[in-house]
């Protein structure tokens, strides 16, 4: 059992808390209030950050302390939105919010992992008809190692997950959220996921 500090209480947060406290661990979900949010990212051993990623980085900045010695779990993308609320753009072109939280928050160790799909498959991803692939972008193989195992506890299978090496490769998995809107607009909401065919 882990103690896990979920912040954001939307669908991707409370889908993943929900799946969390199904596989055994503590977890405490936060809403955006500032003193919340500390407190939960304080007891926890891992902090998942579900926040909507265009404000992540200053809520996340203000939690410095707090998140001290923690794993960070980014699964957010920081885009700007279109006319009809799907991203339109990337907020940090040429770099990522992982990339960005891992450069305020030093004493921290983050790892990028779940934002490649609709939030749907992220605690069931046996439910599509294809193997989907969760992506790990981390400096630390340490947390990366206890993210993975936070992974198969949601039901991703050990060869489901790739690690593509340090933080610096979350910049391509953010980017992956330009597919999103497309897809959506073509297809519908139904729920999707990037996949490495080999």
């Amino acid at each position: 059992m882990t103690t896990i500090a979920v912040l954001g209480n939307g669908r991707v947060g409370g889908n993943l808390a929900a799946a969390l406290a199904r596989a055994g661990h503590e977890v405490t979900v936060a809403d955006r209030t500032p003193g919340v949010a500390a407190d939960a990212a304080r007891t926890a051993r891992i902090v998942i950050n579900a926040t909507p990623g265009a404000g992540s980085l200053d809520r996340l900045a203000a939690l410095r302390e707090e998140l001290r010695d923690k794993i960070l779990v980014d699964v957010s993308n920081a885009t700007t939105d279109g006319p009809d609320g799907l991203p339109a753009d990337l907020l940090y072109p040429g770099s990522s919010l992982a990339e960005r939280l891992q450069e305020a928050l030093p004493g921290t160790r983050v790892v990028k992992t779940l934002n490649t799909m609709l939030f749907p498959v992220m605690a069931s991803p046996a439910t599509l008809s294809r193997t989907p692939t969760a992506f790990l972008s981390g400096e630390d193989p340490q947390a990366k190692g206890a993210v993975r195992e936070l992974l198969t506890d949601l039901g991703w299978q050990k060869e489901w997950i790739t690690d593509l090496g340090g933080i610096r490769t979350a910049r391509a998995t953010e980017a992956a959220v330009l597919f999103v809107p497309h897809i959506i607009r073509s297809a519908g909401f139904t729920p999707f996921a990037i996949s490495i065919a080999r």
